[in-house]
């Protein structure tokens, strides 16, 4: 696949010549397919227009991370799998793109040996299998970009499962023979480039090629926000579990208007449409309470049907679903099981 009008680079890290870096998904689930077709469709369109697809208003700054293009981007994607049955999901979910993707089963080293870049994806109890453990995985990685979108699992985590110990903060991991692990949350909006995704903050800072890679990389699924480490169990449970949460309560609308009448398919679809209009609003500016109250006249039906909201405490369940969730997420990178059991 050609990418018309994207700048090239002499080789990447791979040696692999310029326009032509490979990008494997290492435990290509349901977000790696996503990701994987949210790129390709992204690049399957770019070659009349290569800015990136957002929606909304950006910051400045974000904004300006947008226009930073990498010198080289990726033109050749390897999905790694263990399962007859995960490998016929990969190949069915992009079956417009094979002739860019390589499906690889139980080969895990051989698809990072061929990246320049890896994506991992992978739950976070696999690492305690020794996915990343696997003889002659430190060398394939080395001087390589490894992107984690793992629950829960600190790039410290990811350090010490691969090489056994951590980098003092002042050290380069490249420069150390080692790979560069960065950690990000997107969701599975990905699937129509739609993501919120959030990259964490490296520590040292990467290298401007770097995070124009990383940041153009995750820009093709949507929108691209940065955050310290320390909020990323937060940022897993408001933007990764997100898209659950907003489902149950579209649901719920449906329903509501099913019970008075309306047919269930276009409930459904004026619920959803509602959603995102509403989502739109906030994205350009609105702040949340403001249009809610703009909505809400003395005494209509509207502010009927908030009070029964706010007596049934879904304004407090909600909040508390993504602090259980970003406590799980927690958790499940230590490695725990159970995570959602009694209380």
């Amino acid at each position: 696949m050609s990418l018309k009008g994207a700048p090239q680079v002499d080789s990447g890290s791979n040696g692999s010549p310029a326009g032509d870096m490979t990008l494997t998904v290492l435990g290509c689930g349901t977000l790696g397919i996503a990701i994987l077709s949210g790129i390709l469709n992204a690049i399957s369109s770019s070659s009349a227009d290569s800015s990136p697809s957002t929606s909304g208003t950006l910051t400045p700054a974000a904004n300006q991370e947008q226009q930073d293009i990498p010198n080289g981007v990726p033109s050749r994607f390897i999905a790694c799998v263990t399962r007859d049955a995960s490998a016929k999901r990969v190949k069915s979910a992009l079956s417009s793109h094979l002739s860019s993707v390589t499906i690889l089963r139980n080969q895990n080293l051989k698809g990072v040996q061929e990246a320049d870049v890896v994506i991992l994806g992978c739950k976070p109890k696999n690492l305690k299998d020794g996915i990343l453990r696997e003889n002659g995985m430190q060398d394939a990685l080395k001087g390589k970009l490894l992107i984690s979108i793992l629950a829960g699992t600190a790039v410290e985590s990811l350090e010490e499962n691969i090489y056994g110990s951590v980098l003092s903060a002042e050290k380069d991991p490249i420069t150390e023979g080692r790979c560069r692990v960065v950690r990000v949350m997107p969701n599975t909006a990905s699937l129509i480039r739609s993501s919120m995704t959030v990259i964490a903050d490296s520590t040292p800072p990467l290298s401007p090629s770097q995070s124009a890679l990383v940041t153009w990389i995750l820009s093709r699924i949507g929108r691209v926000v940065h955050l310290p480490p320390y909020m990323m169990d937060a940022a897993t449970a408001l933007c990764g579990s997100g898209p659950a949460f907003f489902a149950l309560m579209l649901e719920a609308m449906a329903d509501g208007a099913v019970a008075m009448g309306l047919p269930r398919a276009e409930a459904q679809t004026m619920a959803a449409q509602t959603m995102k209009g509403t989502a739109e609003m906030v994205l350009n500016g609105q702040h949340p309470a403001l249009l809610r109250e703009q909505v809400c006249t003395p005494g209509g039906c509207t502010a009927g049907g908030l009070q029964v909201l706010e007596d049934g405490k879904v304004r407090a369940s909600v909040a508390t679903g993504v602090r259980t969730a970003s406590v799980a997420a927690s958790r499940l990178g230590r490695g725990e099981q159970g995570v959602n059991g009694p209380r």
